[in-house]
């Protein structure tokens, strides 16, 4: 299990994103929140779960054995952790849950000694909650910001591990940089809504 520590700016907290920056579980499940809400508030989450619980830390084995009832309570106590907080609440257990089958409850030993971006991402993907977009994301955020860089990890990526772009969480440094993915976001939002409507024009 690595016990390397890297400096994170995704939640602006820093708390959190010590947390962020020391566990590989905690980073992979800011990346599963990551999903219709504000990246902060995403990445945010696993330092609130995790104070929930009564811990520094979290550990993949306790959460794949968490009463589910009592988890989602976790989630569900105010202020929310997600928009959805009971069917993120089982995202999150499911992916312990897979983390604990599959890799004896580490999450680092998803990327760690891995020789390949391919491999990596496809490990990636496999996990409960990463669709291909995810996964290449948190691909990028390894290679850019955790230090984890198998050959190929820019290509695997796609676009995402492309050097000085500011398309995802993996681009994230600070409030500027979160700016400027912010911004990214929404003209691909927009450019989506576009082609959209021109398509269903006649």
């Amino acid at each position: 299990m690595s016990d390397i520590s890297h400096t994170l700016r995704i939640a602006q907290n820093p708390e959190a994103d010590a947390l962020l920056g020391r566990s590989p579980l905690a980073a992979l499940v800011g990346m599963l929140l990551d999903q219709r809400i504000p990246m902060e508030w995403a990445f945010t989450g696993p330092y609130t779960l995790a104070t929930r619980m009564g811990t520094d830390d979290l550990d993949a084995r306790e959460i794949a054995a968490y009463d589910p009832e009592a988890f989602v309570g976790l989630f569900t106590e105010k202020p929310a952790i997600h928009r959805y907080p009971a069917s993120m609440a089982q995202r999150v257990q499911q992916l312990c849950q897979y983390l604990v089958e599959k890799y004896d409850g580490d999450a680092a030993a998803v990327w760690e000694g891995v020789g390949s971006g391919t491999e990596v991402l496809r490990r990636l993907n496999a996990l409960p909650g990463f669709g291909r977009q995810k996964a290449q994301i948190f691909l990028a955020l390894l290679g850019k910001r955790l230090g984890v860089r198998p050959d190929g990890w820019r290509e695997a990526a796609g676009h995402y591990g492309d050097e000085g772009s500011y398309r995802s969480a993996a681009d994230i440094t600070g409030p500027e940089s979160l700016s400027k993915v912010r911004a990214f976001k929404q003209e691909a939002k927009q450019a989506a809504k576009t082609g959209a409507a021109g398509k269903e024009s006649p």
